[in-house]
């Protein structure tokens, strides 16, 4: 009889699995050709896997919240009007769903008891999704606590929010008795901080979704990792805008693209990476990986409020039509949920727009493990000193202001200076008779 496997697709180099985050159809419903039917996640982006062909869901293998590997099977199609007889579903579901599990933590923090081996079932029969499991040996909670969980899902499945919930109520415990030290210097030591005023009544409890959980992590551990300075510097667009508003309306009919700033942005940071390679490289310990590529990150917001980091790869290969379009495509896609992992990973610098809601600049943090963000920032009329063979005058110019966060554990102030002030000329001296 015929039947189609959906199997978790390959998402790049370096992904090797996906959790399952939740069904958008169930057993038993029919679907059309590529319509979205399961929702998965990485540690990089949110994405659906879509039927293959049209037909009804005979089975789903996972549940939601596991975790599945790259090629697993996890979903079974049929022709509508056929049925699988039960031999036909246990045979195809992944062998490893059933199999024992077994890791270990690190030996620094490991207890004897942490170190013993954790079955896909506790002892009390509650089922340990690998999902779970993961959690348990990231957060060092022994099987003999996992013992101790009651799971609320189907079976006494322990669910992510069970384990969760029973990590946040140890910290609880240990926070109340853990004694208070004096630290060197006499220094008065910071009480703990406590929400216990708050009630119901008064505030609202609001449960962060998984990406903005991945954005904070992100964030607090670049600010860790490099030491961050910002330089900035006004720059007058006064052409550009001109050149911007003359093409726009040709440019949308020759090419069906509408142009933005973002692609010029993009074309003027790669010709100033092309001067600054030092400005496009990771750091490795004691070492500095000079990137011979260039792969721009863009800043993009959803409208969930959360953030995305599309990736323009070879951005140096392309002219500023195949820019435009990229931009253009990945921005779309990114705001319903169509990107690939491949395409928000492998950037070498990255470009946050913060004009785009108003803002005259800011201080972005970097996007690890690159060593600068550039901020744009809105563009605004402002009076401004012009030079002229005459002598200086005063006219109501176009000025944005561009900000650039680099970390000084390589990037000096005069390199950083430097890079700064060359993509301001290159969008200065930007060519008001270009054609495209």
């Amino acid at each position: 009889m015929a039947k189609i496997e959906i199997l978790i697709p390959a998402m790049g180099e370096g992904i090797t699995e996906a959790t399952i985050t939740q069904f958008l159809k169930k057993e038993g419903d029919l679907v059309e050709e590529e319509e979205s039917i399961i929702e998965i996640a990485t540690d990089k982006v949110d994405s659906e896997i879509p039927a293959p062909q049209s037909g009804k869901i005979a089975k789903f293998l996972f549940a939601e919240g596991d975790v599945a590997q790259v090629g697993d099977v996890i979903a079974i199609i049929v022709p509508d009007g056929d049925e699988l007889g039960d031999e036909e579903l246990v045979s195809s579901e992944p062998a490893k769903v059933e199999e024992e599990i077994v890791f270990e933590l690190p030996k620094e923090k490991a207890t004897v008891e942490t170190e013993a081996k954790l079955a896909s079932k506790t002892e009390n029969g509650s089922f340990i999704s690998p999902l779970v499991r993961k959690i348990a040996q990231e957060e060092n909670v022994s099987l003999q606590e996992l013992n101790q969980i009651e799971g609320s899902g189907e079976n006494k499945r322990i669910t992510k929010k069970d384990i969760l919930q029973f990590i946040e109520s140890k910290r609880s415990q240990a926070v109340v008795s853990e004694p208070i030290v004096a630290p060197l210097r006499s220094a008065p030591a910071p009480a703990p901080f406590s929400h216990q005023s708050y009630n119901g009544e008064n505030v609202e409890i609001i449960e962060m979704d998984r990406m903005r959980k991945l954005i904070a992590q992100y964030m607090v551990q670049s600010k860790q990792i490099s030491p961050h300075v910002t330089s900035f510097i006004d720059v007058d667009v006064t052409g550009l805008v001109k050149w911007r508003n003359k093409i726009k309306n040709e440019f949308l009919q020759k090419e069906g693209q509408k142009l933005t700033f973002t692609p010029i942005f993009v074309e003027a940071v790669t010709k100033a990476l092309k001067d600054y390679p030092m400005v496009n490289v990771s750091v490795d310990g004691d070492k500095i990986i000079r990137k011979k590529f260039i792969n721009i990150g863009m800043a993009t917001a959803l409208p969930s409020g959360n953030l995305i980091v599309p990736v323009i790869k070879s951005a140096d290969e392309k002219n500023l039509v195949g820019i435009t379009k990229q931009v253009n495509d990945l921005a779309d896609r990114a705001r319903v949920n169509k990107l690939q992992p491949d395409e928000i990973q492998g950037s070498t610098f990255t470009i946050t727009n913060l004009g785009a809601f108003g803002s005259t600049t800011g201080t972005p943090i970097i996007n690890q493990p690159e060593v600068a963000i550039l901020a744009v920032g809105a563009i605004k009329k402002k009076p401004a000193v012009i030079e002229t063979p005459q002598g200086d005058t005063i006219g109501i110019r176009n000025i944005m202001v561009l900000s650039l966060s680099y970390d000084h554990r390589v990037v000096d102030g005069a390199l950083g200076g430097m890079f700064l002030k060359r993509v301001a000329e290159y969008l200065e001296n930007f060519d008001m008779n270009r054609n495209i």
